[in-house]
């Protein structure tokens, strides 16, 4: 690849970064909304069979092929540890690249993609963190609800290394 190319590309991943600064894709797990920034969002899918692969944690349901890529696919409920249920028509698969990762997270239900704008966004309450909201990054405010955005770092390491 020329350096002009790298440069061309390095642009418009600026570009598509000040574009959706302020954007989220929220989705929901036992009535409580989620949000992930918009630009590690690269496509939502409903449910599609998953291939098992032995000797993962709990949480990673498995791989899936999505168009010659294998990704692996987390079940968000299970990762935060909340009592699973069945799959149904609800549920689906949002795709995620992040960093070097490139992976599947399983949600209830996606809700929208909303601005949540930087002086609306505030810290978790430290005090009162626990296990459960470990992988709560901040909390943005839109209107009287609250967003939970997902801290992506947290949410894909277990003990130091990559799910």
């Amino acid at each position: 690849m020329s350096i002009e190319n790298e440069q061309i590309l390095h642009k418009d991943d600026t570009e598509i970064e000040e574009t959706t600064k302020d954007q989220y894709l929220t989705f929901e797990l036992d009535n409580e909304e989620y949000a992930v920034g918009i630009a590690y969002v690269r496509e939502i899918t409903q449910m599609q069979p998953i291939t098992k692969v032995p000797e993962t944690p709990d949480y990673v349901e498995g791989i899936i092929n999505v168009r010659g890529d294998i990704a692996p696919v987390i079940n968000v409920r299970k990762r935060f540890m909340k009592e699973t249920k069945p799959f149904d028509e609800s549920n689906c698969i949002v795709f995620v690249i992040y960093k070097d990762y490139y992976l599947g997270l399983i949600a209830d239900a996606v809700k929208e993609v909303i601005f949540i704008y930087e002086d609306s966004i505030v810290p978790p309450p430290s005090a009162k963190l626990s296990f459960h909201n470990q992988f709560v990054k901040n909390i943005g405010k839109v209107g009287t609800k609250v967003k939970l955005i997902l801290d992506l770092d947290r949410f894909l390491l277990q003990d130091g290394h990559a799910v």
